[in-house]
């Protein structure tokens, strides 16, 4: 399973902007259930910090063939004012499956 973290902060300016897309990508996802994709957002306590965490046979996945994921990918770099990407390994875990 390919795993990818990315870690980014959204521009004051953008964040109602980036709530939206982002909420339709997850409601989208839920709705569409890709079979193979576990894909969590975390919205650190500054508000404007996030954490995606991606997890598929193989990435990107379905994402990209997602409606809602097309209209949030394509600005995501003016939105933020930082962005990192990274792979990772799962040491352990509780509640998220192995």
């Amino acid at each position: 399973m390919e795993t990818i973290l990315i870690r980014y902060r959204v521009r004051a300016e953008h964040l109602s902007e980036h709530l939206l897309l982002l909420r339709a990508v997850h409601e989208e996802v839920a709705r569409v259930r890709p079979a193979g994709l576990r894909y969590v957002t975390l919205q650190l306590d500054d508000e404007r910090s996030f954490v995606d965490i991606a997890m598929a046979p193989e990435l990107p996945g379905p994402l990209p063939g997602l409606e809602s994921f097309r209209r949030y990918r394509p600005g995501l770099e003016n939105r933020c004012e930082e962005r990192s990407t990274s792979g990772f390994t799962v040491l352990g875990s509780y509640g998220f499956g192995p």
